[in-house]
This record gives structure tokens, sequence and C-alpha cells, in this order.
């Protein structure tokens, strides 16, 4: 399908997939804007503080509360973190593991709900106006009308060469999200290899079809106006919903089935080699598959990523606050960044 018509079918429809209607700020809000709070004492990430009166809609994807506010003229969505599952410190790390990378990428700050406390993260919308937004699984069904629709996990038809297909209409991410990729970037399907280099590093496993999108610049229905979004949503990743008691268990058992470099193998990705496959691919499968789309990408994602060392890592997590990654929390993520990383480096394709 030519770029021009799959950006008519995918983005020419009046629905804005990352605005819904607004009602003005309440009288009430005439304070200043949400402020930011750092660790005691220390060198921690800022925490924003949200007031949830500013909040003007819901957002309606995914299973956690959120909504949208504005500070000034920006778009803003709070993610509450309710179930203590570390979504907030792993989107946070990843965050800052995309800077490192020099990858363009949606960027998150710890925040706090005042009214009860409530943690969570910050984001600016990377779609404000005039851009629009359309997820994987409407440019997937753009491309082919049967496409299933509703389900996000265990799609078959979310295949690499799917997603590539589609990745080939698309220009890489506009300023100010490109500005700091690495020489040598110069494609969307380059750009994704690194999303999908991102997800093996830090063990996501949610790049499900509404996980990656396209933003449509204003102007004619061409390719010219469409482009790859930068990475967002990686609160799943980094195994952050597992215990204390399950880290410290694999940090110091003597079975090597138990270890992290027999659980960092067990990461499976969302996309799958063809629709008649029974499981999806790992993290590392899919990586391999979407380097070898765009090879010299991928090169240039590999040594950047061998630019990131040790120290590096346990900074960014040293700048967490304890209240919200405990000690066995950090030393586990730390190993796991590290097996993952050095699995990557040695091209393993388990």
């Amino acid at each position: 399908m030519a770029g021009q018509e799959l950006t008519r079918r995918v983005l020419g429809s009046p629905r804005r997939y990352d605005f819904y209607p607004t009602a003005p700020v309440p009288p009430i809000l005439k304070t200043p804007s949400n402020t930011a709070l750092s660790g005691p004492g220390c060198n921690m990430f800022p925490v924003t503080r949200i007031d949830s009166r500013r909040a003007e809609a819901l957002e309606p994807l995914g299973t956690k509360r959120k909504f949208w506010y504005r500070d000034g003229e920006t778009r803003m969505l709070f993610k509450a973190e309710e179930r203590g599952t570390g979504e907030d410190w792993a989107e946070k790390i990843a965050c800052e593991l995309c800077r490192l990378l020099g990858m363009p990428h949606v960027h998150y700050d710890l925040a706090i709900e005042e009214d009860g406390g409530v943690p969570g993260v910050v984001c600016a919308t990377c779609a404000p106006p005039p851009l629009l937004m359309g997820l994987g699984n409407q440019l997937l069904q753009a491309l082919d009308p049967d496409y299933p629709d509703g389900n996000k996990y265990k799609v078959r038809q979310h295949t690499v060469s799917a997603v590539s297909e589609i990745l080939e209409l698309l220009m890489s991410p506009p300023s100010p999200h490109s500005d700091r990729m690495p020489t040598g970037i110069d494609s969307a399907p380059a750009v994704f290899a690194g999303y999908v280099l991102l997800d093996a590093w830090i063990a996501n496993q949610d790049r499900h079809h509404e996980n990656w999108a396209a933003l449509r610049a204003p102007g004619a229905f061409t390719s010219a106006n469409l482009f790859l979004s930068p990475t967002f949503d990686h609160g799943a990743s980094m195994a952050r919903n597992i215990s204390d008691e399950e880290r410290h268990e694999r940090l110091t058992s003597r079975d090597r089935n138990r270890q992290i470099p027999a659980f960092a193998r067990r990461a499976r990705s969302a996309f799958y080699p063809d629709p008649g496959a029974d499981r999806p691919m790992t993290t590392m499968q899919a990586w391999l598959a979407f380097a070898a789309k765009a090879p010299t990408g991928a090169k240039t994602w590999l040594q950047q990523l061998a630019r990131v060392d040790q120290a590096n890592i346990e900074q960014l997590l040293s700048e967490v606050p304890p209240n919200r990654m405990s000690s066995v929390c950090r030393d586990f993520t730390l190993q796991l960044l590290l097996e993952n990383q050095k699995r990557l480096l040695s091209g393993a394709g388990e």
C-alpha cells in the first residue's frame, strides 16, 4: 500500500488518538504550576506534585488510572502507580537509559498525587497539536483489514514482517525527539530496531501493538508527513513486579535455573515470527530479527549500548527514592541489566 493511502486511512479521520475533549481549569486552581521535590539531602530524581483537581480528561488506554492535565500550554499525562508493583521507577529508569543511548523517547518524571499521596509518573504528550497519533494496531489494520481488533496480547499477526512493512512507510521521529540520535540512525526501521534493543536490555515484554505508534504532521497525505513516534510506556520492564523475596533468592541461589542468567533468557516479546507460530519470540530473538532489517542502524545501537558502563547504571538506580525501590531491588535490577547488556553485546540469539 502506498504511503499516501496508508496515511489517509489511518490518520485521515478527525479522531485524535492522543487527545480528548477538555474542560477549562476550575477557578480554584489559580495557583502556581506543579512543583518538584528532591530526595532528602541526596541526589534523587525530582518528584513532581500533581493536583488531581487539574484533571481535564481520563486516558482510556491501558489498565491503570491516568488523567490528562495542563501545565501552561503543555498537555501532561499522570499515570498512577496504585498497585505497588514498581511501574513508576521502571518507567523512569527506562527513560534515563534511553537518554544514555540517544534514543527518541517520551521523557518521564516521578510524580505524586497530592490528594492521597499516590505515586506515579508524569510525561508531556508526544503528539502536541497539530500532530495526530495513530497506534500500531491502527496502522496494521490499515495495511491488513483482517488484522484482529481488541486484544493487545497473543496477537499472532503482530509479526516482524508486518511491523517492518509499516516502518518502511514512516520517517524517523521528528524533532525534538530525534535531536540526540546517534549518527548512522537514518530511518524508521533503524530507530525501531533500537526500541527492540531497548526491550531486550530492560526485559520489556510489553511492546504490543498499542505501545508503538506513528505521528502525522499537518499537510498533504504523504509519507513525508508520517513519522515513527518516540518510544513510550516501559513500566512493565525490569521484572519490576516480582517480590523482593524472589529477587534475593535469585541473587543468592546456587541453582543455575534460578539465577539471573536463566531468568533473563525467559523474557518474551509481543512479536511473532509468523502468524502460525505458537509462541511470541523472545526479546533477544525479536531484536535480532529487527536488527536484520536495519543492520547498519543495529550496529550503531550496539555501539551506543557498549558505551554504557556499570557506573552509569548504578548512578541511575541510586537516584530512585528508597521508598520506591528497595536495596535488594536495586541490586537485582542492576544485575539483570548487566546480564542483558552482556547478552546483546555478545550476539546471543537463544
